[in-house]
């Protein structure tokens, strides 16, 4: 099973588009996202979840964004998903319930990554977290954007709203949600910096739409070497004692706290007793 839970990079892939399958997986990306919701024109709904059954079923590893939750194509598309046991990312979730449904309906465990992307949804941000199935939100930034009437790629118009869902996450004791795309696909520095603006807010992965910026997300979300190297050098300061200098610095257990979670998300959990 993909963990959503540890994944820095998602890369959505147009369900219908097969030739992309084994790309998107080649790209370094840890999650791929087989799409057949806003990528797939309502005509090419039911061919593109036939390519993705028979890719899933042939042995490829992705998640599926399957649509919406009154949509004509919703029940399709979570029994396809049902019936191969993936992960799944549901768009403009809304509330509880809706996701409690979903998960009567799946593979007990499947994990579920709700899409908050509505003036609702946000509203209703720590009930969409800690309903069943859910390992972590992510936040549409575009679609809330249009529900909002503002801009995209205004930062400031939607930091509340980011900075809720980061929140609401942390309340439900799911991990940090994973933020949303930049459209500018060969933008280096706008990647850049919406990268930097997620992972000041608490976002620790984020959703891709070209292989071009999985290299970067990757670089800019997962802790670098430098910060992996003071994690380690602030547990084993631990180990001597409740409280530890470490560079001049005090080193108390909320300090050993983040160099734990820095070194779990990399792979490698510290006990510090």
């Amino acid at each position: 099973m993909l963990r959503l839970d540890l994944a820095t990079v998602f890369l959505f892939v147009p369900g219908s588009r097969p030739d992309r399958y084994d790309k998107a997986v080649a790209s370094g990306a840890d999650v791929v996202v087989l799409d057949l919701e806003d990528a797939v024109a309502p005509d090419g709904k039911a061919a593109a979840r036939e390519e993705v059954r028979a890719w899933l079923t042939a042995g490829g590893r992705a998640a599926v964004r399957v649509n919406g939750t009154g949509t004509p194509w919703h029940d399709d598309d979570v029994a396809l998903v049902a019936g191969l046991g993936c992960p799944v990312l549901l768009p403009k979730a809304e509330g509880g319930a809706e996701l409690a449904a979903l998960a009567d309906r799946l593979v007990a465990g499947t994990p579920v990554l709700p899409v908050v992307e509505t003036a609702l949804g946000v509203r209703r941000a720590e009930e969409i977290c800690a309903a069943p199935g859910v390992v972590r939100p992510a936040f549409g930034s575009v679609d809330l954007a249009v529900d909002l009437g503002v801009d995209h790629l205004d930062d400031v118009a939607l930091r509340h709203a980011r900075c809720e869902l980061v929140l609401a996450a942390r309340a439900a004791g799911v991990t940090a949600p994973v933020d949303g795309v930049t459209t500018a696909v060969r933008d280096d520095a706008r990647l850049a910096a919406d990268c930097a603006e997620g992972r000041a807010l608490g976002f620790t992965a984020k959703l891709c739409i070209h292989p071009a910026q999985v290299a970067l997300v990757a670089a800019a979300l997962r802790p670098s070497d430098e910060e992996l190297a003071w994690a380690a050098r602030v547990v084993a300061a631990a180990r001597e004692g409740a409280v530890a200098v470490l560079d001049g610095a005090l080193v108390d257990k909320p300090v050993v706290d983040r160099a734990v979670a820095l070194l779990s998300r990399a792979g490698a959990p510290v006990a510090t007793g």
